[in-house]
């Protein structure tokens, strides 16, 4: 497990509003639970597969965790462990944004860089 790095999966418009802010403060389902949700790098495809079948116009983006305060490694009802932020995510620790393409079978593709 890499913990330098975690990822969000994002609309695209909302990260470009939360470009346009300096922060993002999380999708709605994020809002609603009081955190907000990243993947570490082993569990990105299985959190497309699981929460954005057939979602087009996404980004994955890569978070720098060293200057994360509020940052969490919390227990999945699946036993997996997912970082949580339990503050909004200043973009000045977004290292990188990668493209996720979606194929003729709806499945995500990442970019080769991932």
């Amino acid at each position: 497990m890499n913990l330098k790095y975690i990822y969000k999966i994002i609309d695209k418009n909302d990260w470009y509003k939360a470009r346009i802010s300096g922060s993002y403060s999380g999708s709605s389902k994020d809002i609603e639970d009081g955190y907000i949700h990243f993947s570490g790098e082993d569990q990105v495809l299985g959190t497309l597969k699981k929460y954005y079948k057939n979602e087009k116009n996404l980004v994955l983006l890569k978070v720098e965790t060293l200057n994360l305060d509020h940052l969490l490694w919390e227990q999945a009802s699946d036993g997996n462990m997912f970082p949580h932020l339990y503050s909004p995510l200043n973009i000045k620790y977004i290292v990188d944004e990668l493209d996720i393409l979606i194929d003729e079978h709806g499945n995500h593709v990442l970019p080769d860089n991932f």
